[in-house]
């Protein structure tokens, strides 16, 4: 195998492991949330280096803002948690007419 081939192979796997790892963060937050806590957590010891632990304050996930979702806060991004009022709706009702001849 050439080494542009190995070179080429490598690029592709690391843009499907960031497809991976972005496709996972925006369809299931809270679990992506769990595993980058998991990930930082060892790095965080006291016991750990201080490169140990500056690279796992920056993998610590971020609090998650206040929203609708839960108690302990949700991501409030697709509008379809939370208390919505009735008159601010502008649904209107669809009415399916039969095709005149």
């Amino acid at each position: 195998m050439s080494a542009g081939l190995v070179v080429q192979y490598t690029v592709i796997a690391l843009l499907v492991i960031a497809s991976l790892i972005q496709t996972t963060r925006k369809l299931a937050p809270k679990s992506a949330q769990r595993a980058q806590a998991a990930m930082a957590a060892p790095l965080l010891r006291p016991q750990r280096g201080a490169l140990a632990q500056r690279i796992g304050r920056f993998l610590q996930p971020k609090g998650a803002p206040a929203g609708h979702c839960g108690d302990s806060g949700g991501c409030n991004t697709c509008g379809t948690c939370g208390p919505s009022s009735p008159e601010a709706s502008n649904e209107q009702p669809v009415a399916f007419h039969p095709p005149r001849k």
